[in-house]
């Protein structure tokens, strides 16, 4: 890996979204890209595109040795695919829960396990994964996405202690709003209650007007990219103004204000 040849990079859930903006991004930079979808999608802008569904051990083993078998190595990984969930938390079922955690959490376990035998031996490594300003702060109705984000955040510090020896460094990256079809695929609870009607209406629409604000999934590519190739690798990576607004208020705002002005936002009685 050098500034004109950075290596080899993988990028998962690269079909659209950030993924793909992502995936854009590292290949202008110099990088070598796969990009992975669930379904079958063809390659385009110099980008691989290879199916793989993150739920399923067989399907992330078969794609990181094609990976490896056509381009002999893996630098960088960013953990991108993910669903969201957007309800009360007692309007799910586990069942539901477990599916989510199932690609969010899981899924990033199954393919960094996957590739970290290949990193070892290469001596040098990157993993970014995606997390969201959902993976600190408080996040009403997006309970169980929120938990999810959560644990990414809490494995990817530990994880990054664990694999300095071997010369590989994992960051996170928060994006908050993007302008991406992430409001459209939200899936929705599978037990829904009436008492919650009025809220979630509520928050429906202050979400649709805080991602038509939101920053272009490119903003979000760019700090992935910043986080690959920063010499000297931090935890965590703010992308796009308002997620470094909402990690700085939630690291010096006493707590008490922080969530009085985050139901006020949000349209709940404070």
């Amino acid at each position: 890996m050098n500034k004109t040849n950075p290596g080899v990079a993988l990028v998962t859930g690269a079909s659209s979204g950030i993924g793909r903006a992502t995936a854009i991004a590292l290949q202008g930079a110099g990088f070598r890209v796969f990009g992975t979808s669930r379904r079958a999608t063809e390659s385009s802008d110099g980008i691989t595109m290879i199916a793989c569904d993150v739920t399923d051990d067989a399907s992330v083993a078969k794609m990181v040795d094609e990976v490896l078998t056509e381009a002999g190595r893996i630098d960088l990984l960013v953990n991108n695919a993910g669903m969201g969930l957007f309800g009360g938390a007692e309007e799910s079922s586990i069942a539901q829960a477990q599916a989510l955690f199932d690609v969010n959490v899981f899924g990033v376990f199954r393919v960094t396990n996957a590739v970290l035998p290949a990193m070892r031996r290469q001596g040098k490594g990157r993993i970014v994964n995606l997390s969201s300003v959902q993976g600190f702060i408080p996040a009403p109705y997006f309970a169980l996405y929120a938990s999810t984000k959560h644990a990414v955040e809490g494995y990817s510090e530990s994880l990054d202690h664990e694999l300095r020896p071997f010369g590989i460094r994992v960051s996170l990256v928060e994006p908050a709003y993007t302008r991406t079809s992430f409001e459209d695929n939200l899936a929705k609870p599978d037990q829904l209650l009436d008492i919650y009607d009025a809220a979630r209406a509520g928050m429906t629409i202050a979400v649709r007007k805080a991602m038509e604000k939101g920053d272009a999934p490119e903003i979000i590519a760019n700090t992935v990219l910043a986080a690959a190739t920063d010499p000297s690798p931090k935890r965590r990576y703010a992308a796009g103004k308002m997620a470094r607004q909402v990690s700085l208020l939630r690291r010096f705002v006493p707590a008490s204000a922080f969530d009085k002005s985050l139901r006020k936002q949000l349209g709940l009685p404070v």
